[in-house]
């Protein structure tokens, strides 16, 4: 069985037209769809329980964010396999079926995610694998981001981590690693998950047979202070709970010299305050935690 997985928040429409892009396209019969209805208001809740019977509605009066919401369905989920996917994604015929042939194929494999392009531009590569975290910098890179599918990613292999739009995790690794943890509340989280399953000895994997189109940002905002908060504030979590001290440190001085001077002079330079104030809340409370 596969459990699917995803939360909605304040986005009916966008959460309806997953839903109806599962039932015109799935034909994998063994499977729940869960449907986390974080920071509940009663009319989305009512309207997914009454037109998408099929579905279970979990209900969160609370906004738990990303990690808790997803949480939450994964403790209802019954299946062999958790597939976690954003409600502002698009399923593609054979989906569920591509991923789970990874599994088969190789009993170390403990999540998998598809090859993602983007809803508006359907030819363009959002995400064919990542990169690994740069040390000095907290971040890492989409490989393929923004490049036309010619098939140059048509290759399934590792990957440093799962993308968060779409990400199939066995019971097993689940078991194992534990589930997301909701320290970080948006961004970064799925990252930190896949490290704790690779520690937990399974491996992270890109499967290409697999394709999700993505609407990306439907929820914060291409470039918000939401988005720039967390961003911010999770990326120091994040390299703070995986990285060794000295590493740590070596990262905390590049973040001091460079980083938050670049990004400072970037968001006046550009009027853009709100931001600023993001970026630097972000910064101040992840020093504080």
């Amino acid at each position: 069985m596969v459990s699917v997985i995803t939360v909605n928040y304040m986005q009916a429409g966008v959460t309806c037209a997953l839903l109806d892009s599962i039932r015109k396209v799935n034909q994998y019969r063994d499977i729940e769809v869960i449907v986390v209805d974080n920071g509940a208001q009663s009319d989305e809740t009512a309207l997914f329980k009454q037109h998408y019977p099929e579905a279970m509605v979990l209900v969160s009066p609370k906004n738990l964010g990303f990690a808790g919401g997803n949480n939450l369905g994964i403790r209802q989920a019954k299946g062999d396999f958790l597939f976690l996917v954003n409600n502002d994604t698009v399923w593609t015929p054979g989906l569920l079926e591509s991923l789970l042939a990874r599994f088969v194929q190789d009993l170390q494999v403990g999540v998998v995610s598809p090859k993602i392009r983007y809803f508006s531009d359907p030819k363009r590569i959002q995400y064919a694998g990542f990169t690994a975290i740069n040390p000095l910098t907290g971040r890492n890179q989409a490989i393929g981001k923004n490049e036309l599918d010619e098939g140059q990613y048509d290759q399934a292999g590792p990957t440093a981590y799962a993308h968060g739009a779409a990400m199939m995790v066995s019971r097993q690794a689940l078991l194992s690693a534990g589930s997301m943890s909701e320290d970080f509340f948006l961004y970064y989280e799925e990252l930190d998950w896949c490290e704790r399953i690779r520690k937990a000895g399974f491996e992270i994997w890109y499967e290409p047979a697999g394709l999700i189109l993505h609407k990306e940002s439907a929820s914060v905002g291409k470039q918000s202070p939401l988005k720039v908060f967390y961003q911010t504030r999770n990326r120091l979590l994040f390299m703070y709970k995986n990285q060794t001290t000295l590493k740590y440190f070596v990262f905390l001085a590049f973040f001091f010299i460079i980083t938050v001077p670049v990004h400072s002079v970037r968001y006046l330079l550009s009027n853009q305050i709100e931001l600023l104030f993001a970026f630097w809340r972000g910064f101040l409370t992840a020093l504080k935690s």
